[in-house]
């Protein structure tokens, strides 16, 4: 059953139930790139796996009809330059939203992964980094590591059972392949275990990006 709820929690989402039903499902939160809405990511909702409470977040930014953002992006010739203020006001709703989550759904607190595209991909590394406790995964789409989120990045102790996805477009001409690669040698200078998956593609997801952060849950 797909529904969608107002409740506690102060950002707007979707949710698909589980398919196979158990007391405590793990919990997968799907962010949406900037420009984007929280149904356009849920559209892949019914590929996922069937054990996991799928819930769909909107952004906390409306840039237009349909159109939401994590935070404010400029780009220019050196580079994507954001709103490090709301940046980091998202990192800490998303943070609470999953607390909030708590009270009106039931899941399995210490099995939550994130799973953003794009400007979502970039909160997941800024929640999943800065509060592992919350978080027991990430996978990351064509997104990118905020340089103001590095000195939040806590203790490689706090972060060691932190499993982490990373798939990107090498054609991607938006946030292009090389903030890829910079993260995860960023993240194995942490000691951190990377699933690193490339593709002949563009910023977008596709069928195979798909099939491959799916396995990559179901073998986490």
């Amino acid at each position: 059953m797909i529904t969608s709820k107002e409740a506690k929690p102060s950002l707007h989402y979707l949710i698909r139930q589980p398919k196979i039903e158990s007391e405590k499902p793990p919990l997968l939160l799907l962010l949406h790139g900037v420009g984007s809405n929280e149904q356009n990511i849920f559209s892949f909702a019914d590929m996922l796996p069937d054990k996991y409470k799928v819930v769909s977040v909107r952004g906390p930014l409306t840039l237009g009809n349909g159109s939401y953002a994590w935070f404010q992006v400029q780009f220019g010739l050196n580079g994507p330059v954001i709103n490090k203020e709301q940046a980091e006001n998202a990192r800490k709703e998303i943070i609470m939203f999953i607390d909030d989550l708590k009270a009106v759904e039931e899941f399995d607190q210490n099995q939550v992964y994130l799973i953003g595209f794009s400007q979502g991909g970039i909160m997941s590394y800024s929640v999943a980094l800065t509060e592992p406790e919350k978080v027991k995964g990430i996978a990351v789409m064509s997104g990118r590591l905020l340089p103001e989120i590095k000195p939040l990045i806590v203790s490689e102790d706090r972060l060691k059972k932190l499993r982490i996805f990373v798939s990107h477009g090498k054609l991607d001409p938006v946030l292009q392949y090389g903030y890829a690669e910079d993260a995860v040698a960023y993240l194995k200078s942490k000691e951190l275990q990377t699933d690193f998956y490339t593709y002949d593609e563009v910023h977008t997801i596709n069928r195979q990006m798909l099939a491959d952060v799916t396995s990559w849950l179901n073998e986490n």
